[in-house]
C-alpha cells in the first residue's frame, strides 16, 4: 500500500479557479464530483517543506479537524498525496468582515456588538477544545456569504497551537504586531488569555476604525503595548456607550487572570443585552 501514490484528490474533486496563495501553498475553488458541493481547497506542496513546517502543517490539520462550530471556517476533508497536502475547507464567498463594514451604508454599536459575540463563540468553541488561535485579526475574519446578515468565520489556523486546560506556557513569538499581547512581547508564559487580548484590539477597530495601540517604530509600538497605553480620544468615542468601553477595558487588561475570558465576555451587558445596552447610532468615522 505504501507505494501507491494515493490520488483521491484528484478521484474526488474537480479543481477550478485560484482564490489566494502563500509561501508553499495556493487556495484554488474545488467541487466535490460525488455531490457538486464547492469547497475552497489549500493545496500545500509538501516537496518544499523542511520538518518543522511538515509538523506544523500536521498540527494544523489536526486542529482544523478537531473545530466544528458554525463561525468557524471548516475542514471537511485533509488527503495526502504524494508532494501535495489538500485541505479542502468550508467556501467562504463574503470576503473580508473588515472590508464589509467600510462598504456599509449604516453601521452602529449594536452591529459591532452583533460581529464581536460571533467572534467570541468562534474563540470560546476554540478555548473549549483547548486550542489558542494566536493570529486573531481583521484578516481572519470572513464572511460566509455576500447576503445581509451572513455569518462571521473564523480562519487560518496556521498559528495555532494546542493547550492543556488553562495551561500558560512559553509556545514562542508568534502573531501580528498589532494585535500581539503583553505577556507574549514580554516573553512569558501565555495560554488562551492571548486571544481576548486581540478579541479587545479588534473591538476598538470596530467601534472607530483604527486601532488602539500604534506606532511607525515597532519598538514604541511594542511599548505601548506592554504598559496598556492606549486612550477613548474625543470625538469619535465621545459617542460610544459607557458598556462598549467597559467590555474594551476588560479585554484589554494587562494582567491575564483578571483579564476577561470568552464565556465571561459573552455574558457581559453590551453583548447579551444588545438591544437594550448598544447604541443603534450611526458611527460614521468606522465607516470612513
Amino acid at each position: 500500500m505504501a507505494s501507491t501514490t494515493c490520488t483521491r484528490f484528484t478521484d474526488e474533486y474537480q479543481l477550478y479557479e485560484e482564490l489566494g496563495k502563500g509561501a508553499f501553498s495556493v487556495v484554488r475553488k474545488c467541487m466535490k464530483i460525488s455531490t457538486a458541493q464547492e469547497y475552497a481547497a489549500k493545496i500545500i506542496n509538501t516537496k518544499k517543506l523542511s520538518a518543522r513546517d511538515h509538523q506544523k502543517l500536521e498540527r494544523e490539520a489536526r486542529i482544523c479537524r478537531l473545530l466544528k462550530h458554525s463561525n468557524i471556517v471548516r475542514l471537511h476533508d485533509s488527503i495526502s498525496e504524494e508532494g501535495f497536502h489538500y485541505l479542502v475547507f468550508d467556501l467562504v464567498t463574503g470576503g473580508e468582515l473588515f472590508e464589509d463594514i467600510v462598504a456599509r451604508e449604516y453601521y452602529s454599536e449594536a452591529d459591532a456588538s452583533h460581529c464581536i459575540q460571533q467572534i467570541l463563540e468562534a474563540v470560546l468553541h476554540c478555548h473549549q477544545m483547548g486550542v489558542v488561535h494566536r493570529d486573531l485579526k481583521p484578516e481572519n475574519l470572513l464572511l460566509a456569504s455576500k447576503l445581509k446578515g451572513a455569518a462571521v468565520k473564523l480562519a487560518d489556523f496556521g498559528l495555532a497551537i494546542e493547550v492543556q486546560g488553562d495551561q500558560q506556557a512559553w509556545f514562542g513569538f508568534a502573531g501580528t504586531p498589532g494585535y500581539l499581547s503583553p505577556e507574549v512581547l514580554r516573553k512569558e508564559p501565555y495560554g488562551k488569555p492571548v486571544d481576548m487580548w486581540a478579541c479587545g484590539v479588534i473591538l476598538y477597530i470596530l467601534l472607530v476604525g483604527y486601532p488602539p495601540f500604534w506606532d511607525e517604530d515597532q519598538h514604541r509600538l511594542y511599548q505601548q503595548i506592554k504598559t496598556g497605553a492606549y486612550d477613548f480620544p474625543s470625538p469619535e468615542w465621545d459617542t460610544v456607550t459607557p458598556e462598549a468601553k467597559d467590555l474594551i477595558i476588560k479585554m484589554l487588561t494587562i494582567n491575564t487572570s483578571r483579564r476577561i475570558t470568552a464565556t465571561d465576555a459573552l455574558k457581559h451587558p453590551w453583548i447579551c443585552q444588545r438591544s437594550t445596552v448598544a447604541s443603534m447610532m450611526h458611527r460614521q468615522e468606522t465607516v470612513e
